[in-house]
């Protein structure tokens, strides 16, 4: 299943070329189509594509639901139904959220979506942005599809409330005032309770929804939608736009056009050089165990996030390596912390990054990788320009300038071998 809005990314139709072009040197032309599907809008380039290369389905989309808002679309519930989801019971616990939606006047206090997205509006206006989730085990992924909803709709024009997503929970004394937890408990689940009455009890303002069953996802995926519409409303701000998205793309795109006439990627200079690794930053450092130490001095508890933006394989043992430095940041300087891998965070959070007040802190690691793929200029020919890993170091730092220009502070550390090694040593 290929899937992707009209405007579409250069990773989703990378990937599709690479793994169709795959499957047809292993199954031939006659076959090769009735292993693919595409869900699109309607005049897409994915859609011409799909029709070109005879996609066994393509399925069009309502094209004015943004792709943040489609879950209960085609784009949430094809591959739903695909894993084996009840899409009828899903609809039916949505539906039910969706006829509180419309509740006013008397009856208001039924309507969930609208009172917690007014309460998330008005938690922002008194510095409480940082939105702490906490989500029982069974429906944790949840978390990557709030982070996206909440940070793409409300980061923009100084403005936004960052979702923090897989941040291990601690005790009170190391969050600041800038905190406004949600937890997401299916019924009967009590891990996480004595941790959540400690955060209460410290004064922390905490919003609890809980699920009879994984089926009540439905209601949440209309609730959050909803909820996030009426905070954009409350904010002042246009919630279904994402102005900054663009810009990363802009960088990028150049980068690998520079790439393709030239042979080579033209990047800044770095700061830092060694046999290890790059590092680029605003200052210079003698010593490279210096650097992150003086970057993060500028945190503010209660006001500042760091954002880890990992260009890496997002295999497990290097994302608990990365989880393990990101608790000892909030640890020691007290602030919110945010764990992505890109590409994905730059249609995410990337929004957020660019377009809210400003106070995050980002540090970049980029792989390079041993082992790296051609992607197909043409999926029906082996020909290639450019590889997986050559467009997402021009993603890294299409994105990293992007940064820059919208002043927002970055270091990026150009890891050059042995990334589990590097991960395994960091350290402020």
């Amino acid at each position: 299943i290929v899937s992707t809005k009209s405007g579409g990314t250069v990773e989703t139709i990378s990937f599709m070329k690479y793994f169709y072009n795959s499957v047809l040197n292993k199954l031939g032309k006659q076959k090769v189509t009735r292993h693919f599907a595409a869900i699109t809008d309607p005049g897409s380039g994915l859609e011409q594509m799909a029709k070109d290369l005879k996609f066994r389905k393509i399925f069009l989309n309502d094209p004015n639901i943004g792709g943040r808002f489609s879950a209960l679309s085609l784009f949430g519930i094809v591959p739903a139904s695909l894993v084996g989801v009840d899409i009828e019971k899903l609809f039916i616990r949505a539906d039910s959220e969706a006829l509180l939606s419309k509740k006013s006047g008397y009856e208001i206090e039924r309507n969930n979506a609208a009172l917690f997205g007014i309460l998330l509006g008005m938690l922002t206006e008194q510095k409480k942005d940082k939105l702490t989730l906490i989500i029982s085990e069974k429906i944790r992924p949840f978390g990557a599809w709030i982070e996206q909803l909440v940070a793409e709709s409300t980061g923009k024009n100084n403005k936004g409330i960052l979702p923090v997503d897989l941040e291990e929970i601690m005790n009170p004394e190391y969050y600041g005032d800038d905190r406004v937890f949600v937890h997401l408990k299916l019924k009967g689940d009590s891990k996480n309770q004595t941790k959540i009455e400690k955060l209460i009890e410290a004064g922390f303002p905490l919003i609890e929804f809980e699920l009879e069953d994984i089926y009540d996802l439905g209601k949440q995926f209309f609730l959050w939608e909803f909820a996030t519409s009426i905070a954009g409303w409350y904010m002042g701000i246009q919630p279904f736009d994402q102005p900054n998205v663009e810009q990363a793309k802009v960088i990028a795109r150049k980068i690998l056009k520079d790439y393709q006439e030239s042979g080579k990627l033209i990047l800044p200079e770095p700061t830092y050089s060694s046999d290890e690794f790059n590092i680029y930053s605003v200052e210079k450092f003698e010593k490279a165990e210096e650097v992150l130490s003086s970057f993060l001095s500028e945190c503010v508890s209660g006001k500042s996030y760091v954002s880890i933006q990992a260009y890496i394989n997002p295999a497990p043992d290097s994302f608990a390596l990365l989880q393990n430095f990101r608790a000892e940041v909030l640890k020691k300087y007290k602030v919110a912390t945010t764990l992505g891998f890109g590409p994905r965070f730059l249609h995410s959070t990337g929004q957020l990054h660019k377009g809210d007040s400003g106070n995050g802190l980002f540090i970049q690691i980029v792989d390079n990788p041993e082992e790296d793929a051609a992607i197909p200029d043409n999926p029906l020919e082996n020909n290639s320009s450019v590889s997986f890993g050559i467009l997402i170091k021009a993603q890294a730092f299409g994105d990293r300038q992007a940064l820059i220009d919208n002043k927002r502070k970055v270091i990026t550390v150009e890891v050059k071998r042995n990334i589990k090694e590097f991960l395994k040593n960091l350290q402020i």
